[in-house]
């Protein structure tokens, strides 16, 4: 028997609240293999008034969706089962959870939570539910402590855009985060995250849980914020679930905080007008390779339009120029990134009705800086609206020797 193989007691177990036990609502296994990760779950559900499991499977990427009988979901558990190597299993059942999660070495850690009276369908009607990143693991414990949840566990009707923001958040994460590729050597290293302006710690602490529990990554997460009593709250809310070790706050302005890391990732979700630049500006400055960054209000561009000429008609009406203002920051943002060797994208994250404010930039350090393209697309638009962005000033150090000339 493999080192890394379940022990029968604990197989026997997870056998039994699947097939004998009522109340068995899912279980997800994920696997890493050669540095990608695969995934696996298996859950109940109706399909035409049958009861019968679905099995979904996540590998490079793509990911396929099969229905078995019994004989064929006990044939998946199995399978689920006897993997081998360093992975994260998670049960989850009408009466509590079962975490294992087996390391490189071969040692099984196996957590319960307290015992639970949730409610569950024997099997639920198939596609009932969308399945999102917070369904993915028990986020019941997660979504009640940060106030999403009631004690029910039911999302909040005032919270619904919240969680749909947190939920399409994580998706970014979820495409963007490499798998660890961990050698024979060494063990893997954690993935570091700093999230700027960290306000009440949702997405902090969401993306903690999630890339922890449903990725199998290695995580901690720094959030920042220059108000007292979020930095309080928060620490409370990352002590009242247990990872206070893992997510910790700071209280300081942005643009002298220090991490306790040099982070890998670096997000922002809605910091007003030059907060997002100063994001952005502390992300090169401390050598991020990924960005996520949601940009909320942009007031310092709006002052700097000039009106007359062509856009006279544009200009004059305050809600046209807030609007053309947003556009214009965003674009220079994403134009500096290309400049300063990120590959960057600007998406809709979220539909309109979650928030107004749902543009996201992410971006990749993968380029050479300096691009001669990318430098005269930007000397271009910013020379025709005759306006500075911010942002170019608080990176002028960085961008002076790609810009001194013209091209």
């Amino acid at each position: 028997m493999s080192r890394t193989d379940l022990s029968p007691e604990l197989a026997t177990e997870i056998r039994s609240r699947i097939f004998t036990e009522k109340g068995w609502m899912k279980i997800t296994q994920v696997v890493r293999r050669g540095g990608e990760l695969f995934r696996i779950s298996l859950r109940p559900v109706t399909i035409k008034e049958e009861k019968r499991y679905q099995g979904e499977m996540t590998e490079n990427g793509r990911t396929t969706v099969k229905n078995f009988d019994l004989a064929g979901a006990q044939k998946g558990l199995e399978d689920i089962l006897e993997q081998v190597g360093p992975r994260e299993l998670h049960l989850i059942t009408a009466s509590g959870d079962l975490h294992v999660r087996v390391t490189r070495k071969g040692k099984a850690l196996i957590s319960r939570s307290a015992p639970m009276a949730r409610e569950s369908e024997e099997a639920p009607a198939h596609d009932r539910v969308k399945q999102m990143p917070l369904t993915a693991f028990d986020s019941t414990a997660l979504l009640k402590t940060i106030d999403i949840a009631d004690a029910d566990g039911r999302i909040k009707a005032s919270m619904r855009g919240k969680y749909d923001q947190v939920n399409e958040l994580l998706k970014v994460l979820d495409n963007l985060i490499p798998s660890p590729k961990p050698s024979e050597t060494e063990e893997v290293k954690p993935f570091h995250i700093v999230d700027c302006g960290c306000g009440k710690a949702y997405l902090t602490l969401a993306a903690y849980h999630y890339l922890t529990a449903v990725r199998g990554l290695t995580v901690r997460v720094c959030g920042i914020d220059r108000n007292p009593a979020l930095i309080h709250t928060a620490r409370r809310l990352a002590q009242n679930l247990d990872v206070a070790t893992h997510v910790t706050f700071i209280e300081a302005d942005l643009a002298t905080a220090e991490p306790p890391f040099e982070p890998d990732l670096v997000m922002s979700l809605h910091a007003c007008d030059t907060a997002t630049d100063e994001a952005l500006a502390r992300a090169i400055e401390w050598k991020s390779r990924y960005i996520v960054c949601v940009p909320c209000c942009q007031h310092e561009l709006h002052k700097e339009l000039k009106e007359g000429g062509p856009f006279q008609t544009l200009l004059r009406h305050g809600i046209l120029r807030e609007r053309l203002a947003d556009l214009l920051t965003d674009t220079f943002r994403a134009q500096l990134l290309r400049i300063l060797g990120f590959r960057t994208q600007v998406v809709e994250f979220v539909s309109a009705e979650a928030t107004a404010r749902n543009i996201l930039i992410k971006a990749e350090f993968a380029l050479k800086p300096g691009q001669i393209v990318a430098v005269n697309e930007y000397l271009a638009l910013r020379d025709f609206w005759k306006v500075t962005p911010w942002f170019e000033t608080r990176m002028s150090g960085l961008l002076s020797k790609y810009m001194e000339f013209p091209r």
